[in-house]
């Protein structure tokens, strides 16, 4: 079984943190920027300078694509056609998490990754705690928007499965590069589904002060959620199983809901908290390194005659003669 250091146990849980913050910020962020939109400006200002000032990451270029095609375009494409069909946000956070068992079975269906009993057992926990906040807030989803969210998890998985093949010697160039794919899609997908009047109008009145709380979300969800947050998942995709990392995402929807009522005064459902805890519980599992074998008693050792010892055995049967 693949042991995680805990340096790379933490530093997961710091994306699973900053993901989860990464929800009170979209929706403060939202309040200005059409969701599309703010999805496409969120790829297109870290493309830019990206293609100004970063090398292009040394990885086949169907990985590349492969990357921003799945983290960027269909997790967020279908996570916000989804929303836009009813789906609400809180509940999306949640069943968007469905890509980490996702990603588990494609490494293991394609990378061909051992599934240990460990991790099998750890997400399965955490996905009946998941279960148990979805069904909990079933009753103000439709079926088409959640079938669109969890193809936007299956999305997610995709690109993590992509990442873990390439291998980036400079995982930080891989996320800024992978940025390239998604923002001319989004454009047009923003176009034709929010308008050219209400697009025009968020970039027109950005710069005011009624826009600045949304204007410093979107600097968060590019600056630390994005440019942070990629650039150690890929990290840590790049040095260990796609199976063993991609589990702690199961953290971020707790990290939403408890930051959301830290931050928007969101009401804390006493269920969601507790099957938060049994996610949390799940991770925690399937991430432990197994405990070392006891060891069993030494193995008994002939005895070493020296030369002293034959010696005086020798004299013994010179003298019995």
């Amino acid at each position: 079984m693949v042991v995680v250091p805990p340096r790379d146990q933490l530093r997961a849980l710091l994306v699973a943190v900053v993901w989860g913050l990464n929800f009170p910020a979209t929706a403060i962020a939202l309040e200005h920027f059409p969701p599309l939109l703010m999805v496409a400006l969120r790829f297109t200002l870290v493309a830019v300078p990206a293609l100004l000032l970063v090398p292009r990451p040394q990885v086949p270029l169907r990985w590349l694509l492969g990357v921003g095609l799945g983290i960027g375009l269909l997790q967020f494409a279908f996570l916000y056609l989804g929303m836009a069909a009813g789906m609400p946000s809180g509940l999306a956070s949640l069943v968007l998490q469905a890509s980490a068992p996702f990603t588990v079975l494609i490494a293991g269906v394609w990378l061909r990754e051992r599934i240990t009993r460990r991790q099998a057992v750890g997400i399965a926990v955490a996905v009946l705690g998941l279960a148990v906040i979805a069904v909990h807030r079933a009753q103000v989803a439709a079926l088409l928007p959640v079938v669109l969210t969890l193809c936007g998890a299956l999305g997610w998985a995709f690109g993590n499965v992509c990442s873990r093949q390439a291998r980036a010697p400079k995982p930080l160039h891989l996320t800024l590069w992978m940025s390239v794919v998604p923002p001319l899609p989004m454009l047009v997908l923003s176009l034709l589904v929010e308008g050219p009047d209400r697009v025009l109008t968020a970039l027109r009145t950005a710069p005011t002060l009624d826009a600045l709380p949304s204007v410093l979300g979107l600097l968060y969800i590019v600056v630390v959620a994005t440019l942070l947050g990629y650039g150690i998942w890929n990290a840590l995709l790049s040095r260990h199983p796609a199976g063993v990392v991609a589990p702690f995402s199961m953290l971020v929807p707790v990290v939403g809901v408890l930051s959301s009522w830290l931050l928007l005064d969101e009401r804390v459902d006493p269920t969601e908290l507790v099957a938060g805890l049994v996610v949390v519980a799940g991770v925690l599992f399937a991430s432990r390194p197994p405990s070392p074998a006891p060891a069993g008693p030494p193995a008994p050792q002939a005895p070493v005659l020296t030369t002293g010892a034959v010696g005086a055995g020798a004299r013994r049967s010179g003298d019995g003669r």
